[in-house]
């Protein structure tokens, strides 16, 4: 096995090179970047490397890209001392394999590391990430993007990290958390997910960090909040934009400390958790805006993972479809090329979440062995023009609301005298009708997904539930 060490300190590159010979393997040092790029890499053939972040002459970085494009089989362990863990990260996004913290406490995990990274192949590494992705319920197709991402993820998943996923409606990050859960060394533990912007504040604390009997009017009993539950595992924070200045103090608290304490307890408990949390908005824009903590952002963006858009991967469609189709159970049935255009030439604002619902939808009208044409796919109407449209009151609506204020007048002008209470009674219920059948709408434009239907109406969670005659119900949508 050739070894190829890349460190300035001459002592590092010594020792490394004694302690590997020993060990069978043939090194290769150099001292610098201008030594580095001295190598002839169509004669030297390196199963491994050994690269320092940081030399007086160049970027780690850089000769990492300089490798990966010579040598794209070779397993790269980038070792840093200088830099921070998101540089040791866009260095894995960048094709290393790994990344060791200078200097080297433990002999014996550097050791095991290099031996784990010459057990990787290229061609050994797609079927077993494939599995994990399946077991995940994720599909990751032929998309460039999409494989980078799902490779960089499955490396990221090793080290305990916190990872922020972002991503529009729709793109699968709770999916790709619970990759991140199979791929790590959590994965016998519980995998916990919570969507921050369906519950109320209240609830969500007790939710996440549990209560203590008699904590507050209902809480009859002890609880356990999910920081305790999930344990050694992953818990799973979804809309991570939406919790509450409150509940972003106390979870700053736990990242930080990792202490916790139950609502109404002064006890302190430990947790070991890993906190994966997902967002549909931009965190650095509302950092700006100041509706989100900056040293929250900072400590849940150690690693940052975007999930592109369905429009972006439509590549990935015709196997999406085939998919979906397995997973209901219908194989007979087949998608003509005139569907299969017309769902490629759609953006997609819904994205798979989306096309999910479409296919679905189709299967479920169409007969056994049958050939579904373009005409049997209905498609949402969801660009912007069309979603206000639909989220304003018609032109029919408004002319009825002036037609009964109408009405109203001239009964009142004919007799001089009208019940006030009842015209204000009629008010309120047509307040309630027209705001009921807006959330709807608004609901359907967004295939359910109550977060985004909010924003889009302008109106809290709260008042949303409210409008659906839900305010006493809980609910905790995943997306």
């Amino acid at each position: 096995m050739n070894l190829l060490i890349v460190d300035d300190e001459k002592e590092i590159g010594t020792f490394l090179s004694h302690l590997f010979s020993l060990k069978g393997f043939t090194v290769h040092k150099a001292v610098s970047a201008n030594e580095f790029y001295q190598i002839d890499f169509t004669s030297h053939i390196f199963h491994a490397a050994m690269i320092d972040i940081k030399l007086p002459d160049g970027s780690g970085l850089a000769l990492l890209k300089h490798l990966k494009k010579q040598q794209l089989r070779c397993q790269v362990l980038i070792m840093t001392g200088y830099s921070t863990i998101k540089t040791a990260v866009e260095a894995m996004k960048l094709g290393a394999s790994d990344y060791i913290e200078k200097p080297f406490d433990d002999i014996e995990v550097l050791e095991k590391q290099v031996e784990t990274l010459l057990k990787r192949t290229q061609s050994a590494n797609p079927p077993y990430i494939h599995k994990l992705a399946k077991e995940a319920g994720m599909l990751i197709g032929k998309s460039p993007a999409m494989n980078q991402l799902v490779e960089t993820t499955w490396k990221v998943a090793q080290k305990s990290v916190n990872v922020l996923i972002e991503g529009e409606t729709g793109t699968g990050k709770e999916v790709l958390s619970r990759f991140i859960h199979l791929a790590s060394p959590r994965r016998d533990d519980p995998f916990i997910g919570i969507n921050c912007g369906a519950i109320s504040e209240s609830l969500l604390e007790s939710e996440l960090f549990g209560h203590e009997r008699g904590a507050f009017t209902g809480a009859t009993q002890q609880r356990k909040g999910f920081f305790e539950i999930a344990g050694s595992g992953t818990l799973f924070l979804d809309e991570i934009a939406e919790a509450s200045s409150s509940i972003q103090v106390k979870l700053l608290r736990v990242l930080e400390t990792r202490e916790f304490m139950r609502v109404g307890s002064s006890q302190t408990l430990q947790t070991n958790a890993r906190l994966v949390a997902a967002t549909n908005d931009n965190l650095q824009q509302a950092v700006d805006n100041r509706t989100f903590r900056e040293d929250l952002f900072y400590r849940l963006n150690v690693v940052t993972l975007e999930l592109p858009a369905l429009r972006e991967r439509k590549e990935d469609i015709p196997l999406l479809i085939h998919h979906f189709i397995e997973r209901n159970g219908q194989q007979s049935i087949t998608f003509s090329p005139a569907a299969l255009d017309k769902l490629l030439s759609y953006d997609w604002p819904g994205n798979i979440r989306e096309l999910s619902n479409v296919v679905t939808r189709t299967l479920t009208f169409a007969d056994q062995d049958s050939d579904i044409s373009a005409d049997d796919i209905v498609l949402s109407s969801c660009s912007p023009a069309l979603i206000s449209k639909a989220e304003k009151p018609s032109l029919n609506t408004t002319n009825h609301l002036k037609q009964w204020r109408n009405e109203k007048l001239a009964d009142f002008n004919a007799s001089n005298k009208i019940n006030l209470e009842n015209v204000l009674t009629e008010i309120k219920q047509l307040e309630t009708d027209i705001g009921k059948e807006m959330v709807q709408q608004a609901l359907q434009n967004t295939f359910g997904n109550r977060n985004e239907a909010a924003k889009r109406l302008h109106i809290s969670m709260r008042k949303l539930r409210y409008l659906l005659n839900e305010k006493n119900k809980t609910d905790v949508k995943k997306s």
